[in-house]
């Protein structure tokens, strides 16, 4: 069963940047689609960014041009750099390992 490990969230002032990770362990990372979520209070989670087993990337409309999700398997981790952040962006990012193992979750906070 794998285990996903979500780190690097904090409070950022709007137009900062963070830099998201997510380690897995158990089961052969590369041969998985990772992708990131977001839930900010009181609405839906929705889809941040996906990367395929072969590296194909897609991203949700709202932070293109902003956001990349790369991954590095020879660490089993899983990276979304976030550049000019906004506070709309507040919200718990969580890591998936497609089609549905979740992580805890990690604060991102956009303020001032």
């Amino acid at each position: 069963q794998v285990q996903l490990v979500e780190s690097g969230g904090g409070l950022v002032q709007p137009g900062g940047s963070l830099r998201l990770s997510c380690t897995a362990s158990g089961g052969v990372f590369s041969m998985y689609a990772m992708g990131w979520y977001r839930q900010a209070p009181g609405k839906q989670r929705e889809l941040v960014a996906q990367i395929s087993a072969g590296g194909s990337t897609n991203y949700a409309d709202s932070v293109k041009g902003r956001f990349t999700i790369s991954r590095d398997n020879a660490k089993n981790t899983v990276y979304l750099q976030m550049n000019s952040l906004k506070r709309e962006d507040t919200a718990v990012y969580l890591c998936c390992r497609l089609p549905g193992s979740w992580g805890q979750g990690t604060q991102v906070t956009v303020s001032s």
